[in-house]
């Protein structure tokens, strides 16, 4: 299969993907690597141990007005 990629916009792209996830979620033989899991595991240690930090939707906005100025 080849898509045209190169041609299509981002709002074209990102449907594609999400048709592309919705296919791959569907197909029960579809198994995530591993690494997955792995990087879930330690997001979820982090918010246990409260070494992440969270931000309201308001302050990532105000965070990238900021960069863009």
């Amino acid at each position: 299969m080849d898509l045209p990629v190169s041609t299509m916009t981002t709002a074209q792209k990102l449907e594609a993907m999400e048709q592309l996830w919705t296919s791959l979620r569907a197909d029960a033989s579809y198994t995530p690597p591993e690494w997955h899991r792995e990087v879930l595991a330690e997001r979820q240690r982090k918010m246990d141990s409260g070494e992440s930090t969270f931000s309201t939707l308001d302050e990532v906005r105000e965070r990238i007005d900021r960069a863009r100025r």
